[in-house]
């Protein structure tokens, strides 16, 4: 449920730059997810067919970028993603690591006439 709030600001969002590089028809949406982030592209599809109805965007698709989690290692400095949940560095075995990454949630860009 919580997809929903995030698919009304998002949408508020569009609209708002829409508006400013006057677009009269929101054709595409190209979103940008990290994958620790929780969300589900498709609840965001589903909230934002209801939401968007009446709007310049209605008809709009949404273009998922999925953003893999990324780590940095406290003890030896290595960036590296996230892969299984496995928070243990491959190159010195530490489990003192930083999440630097794949908690983003951004519209990437809008796509319109």
């Amino acid at each position: 449920m919580h997809e929903l709030s995030i698919t009304e600001e998002m949408l508020k969002l569009v609209l708002e730059q829409a508006e400013k590089a006057d677009i009269s028809r929101v054709n595409k949406i190209n979103l940008v997810i990290g994958e620790l982030t929780g969300y589900a592209g498709d609840s965001i599809q589903f909230y934002f067919d209801v939401i968007s109805k009446d709007s310049i965007a209605e008809h709009a698709q949404l273009s998922f970028t999925l953003m893999p989690g990324k780590l940095k290692c406290r003890d030896c400095g290595r960036t590296f993603i996230l892969k299984n949940f496995d928070y243990v560095c491959p190159s010195c075995q530490s489990n003192s690591v930083q999440l630097i990454g794949g908690r983003d949630l951004f519209v990437e860009s809008i796509e319109g006439d």
